[in-house]
């Protein structure tokens, strides 16, 4: 049977490695955070210790079950509050870092529970490696793929979008994605609201990038251009 000690440290030890894994997504402002995923990784720490040493002697000839059953039952449960964090937005699906982390958590969760401290510490470290560092080579790898990020705030009036995407092809960009966020709604200017575009072009050699900027500043209800994170104008002024 588990001491009270161990059950208190793996208890612990879970919640401490999952809260690292929910920090960075905390801090990245998604949907499930540093609460979220302590709760996911104690839970599965739980279960897998109530697996294990919570029904000797209730098994055939008074042994103890069987203790992957109950555990298995974690696995499928947490692809179900993972799926809660997944958001489609036209053609956009989000949240399947966050959902993979989640899943992760409770994988580590279930090591802990079943003593192994050195497995679960390891993937810790992998995952908070994966989740922080290589978010940084995929971006220098879009750039490699010569793909730029243009960020756009203004007021969501009907025909925004596409006059700026007959802007960005008067100057024959080529937008590969767009990716669209609403604010709020204000009643009192005729259900106006703040909007914030993302898209992601492809920009040709020969780019007269000051003609463009003249041309973007041009568009009603245009607040603020931002090209790949340097900002290029700001209340209707070039910067």
């Amino acid at each position: 049977m588990i001491s009270d000690i161990d059950l208190i440290f793996r208890l612990v030890s879970a919640a401490i490695l999952g809260g690292l894994i929910g920090l960075e997504r905390e801090v990245n402002n998604r949907p499930a955070g540093f609460r979220t995923h302590i709760l996911v990784t104690v839970g599965s720490c739980l279960i897998m210790v109530l697996s294990i040493y919570g029904f000797v002697g209730f098994g055939p000839e008074g042994r103890g079950g069987e203790p992957a059953r109950l555990a298995a039952q974690v696995v499928s449960g947490i692809g179900f509050l993972g799926a809660g964090t997944i958001m489609r937005e036209g053609t956009n699906v989000r949240g399947l870092t966050t959902a993979a982390s989640i899943w992760i958590s409770g994988g580590i969760g279930l090591a802990m529970g079943a003593g192994f401290y050195l497995g679960a510490a390891i993937t810790t470290m992998i995952a908070l490696f994966s989740l922080a560092s290589l978010g940084v080579v995929e971006k220098r790898i879009a750039r490699l793929k010569r793909y730029s990020e243009l960020r756009i705030k203004g007021i969501g009036r009907p025909g925004f979008i596409g006059e700026i995407g007959t802007a960005l092809g008067r100057f024959h960009i080529s937008i590969k994605n767009i990716v669209i966020e609403n604010d709020f709604v204000q009643e009192d200017h005729d259900h106006e609201y703040n909007i914030h575009l993302t898209f992601y072009i492809r920009v040709p050699v020969k780019l007269n990038r000051m003609e463009l900027y003249c041309y973007l500043k041009q568009i009603k209800g245009l607040e603020s251009v931002i090209w790949d994170n340097i900002q290029v104008i700001f209340n209707n002024k070039i910067l």
